[in-house]
């Protein structure tokens, strides 16, 4: 009975965890690796750059505040308002989108979700292989679709950076009917070579990465302390205890 009882964990830990991928991949397809460091400050702050200037017009990071952002990527405040701030938000203010709510729903369908926790959620890889996967779609109202998000109620906002990708559809499902993307390629080219478009997306998901834990950053430089003190505490302990311990030795 123990064995029967087992293998049904076994096999509904099996389906959840195959569950769990199915929806963090989000309409499927190979995640292509982000390599997203938060230890690179300049990757963070040309990150913040492009999501206010590409960003920032639809989705908000209502969980974060433009001057904790000052702080944690060393930029000043006057930085910050010049350059990063476009809404006219307060220094203290969360980062929120200008786009009242009822245009959104008109414009795409659904007002754009806030991306404070995007990463968390569904992964840097995710977002970096989702940025990269748009192409042109003449059947959808936005004229875009996407290989891994198909559907998507969104624009490619890089794609002057990008260039216009087409797909390239293998043969039709015979059960489904369905016409699979095999591939995409790049019709029109964009003003970026692959080679400086996968950094700049790559630089958009790491600032994105560390929105969705800013003490991320903090907590990494503390890991050496924490172990040192730790060790330090070691042996101290072991110091005392060889200390009450040599009598009765």
């Amino acid at each position: 009975m123990n064995k029967t009882f087992l293998a049904r964990v076994a096999t509904f830990a099996g389906g959840m965890l195959l569950a769990f991928s199915a929806f963090a991949a989000g309409g499927g397809g190979a995640l292509q690796q982000a390599g997203t460091d938060l230890n690179d400050r300049a990757s963070l702050q040309r990150g913040a750059q492009l999501f206010m200037n590409y960003c920032a017009g639809c989705h908000s990071l209502k969980y974060l505040r433009y001057s904790r952002m000052a702080d944690d990527l060393g930029l000043s405040e006057d930085e910050v308002m010049a350059n990063l701030n476009l809404t006219g938000a307060a220094f203290g203010e969360h980062i929120v989108s200008s786009m009242p709510a009822d245009r959104a729903t008109a414009w795409f369908g659904q007002v754009p979700p806030d991306l404070s926790l995007i990463t968390r959620v569904r992964g840097s890889d995710w977002v970096y292989t989702y940025m990269k996967s748009f192409y042109i779609d003449d059947t959808r109202p936005l004229g875009w679709n996407n290989t891994l998000f198909p559907n998507a109620s969104m624009p490619n906002p890089f794609w002057k950076q990008q260039g216009l990708q087409h797909a390239v559809f293998g043969e039709a499902d015979a059960a489904t009917g369905e016409t699979p993307v095999e591939r995409l390629e790049v019709a029109t080219a964009g003003t970026q070579s692959p080679a400086e478009f996968d950094q700049t997306i790559r630089d958009l998901t790491a600032f994105l990465e560390y929105a969705g834990e800013p003490a991320a950053l903090k907590r990494q430089g503390m890991g050496v302390w924490v172990i040192l003190f730790l060790s330090f505490l070691t042996l101290l302990a072991w110091l005392m205890k060889n200390e009450y311990w040599r009598d009765v030795h």
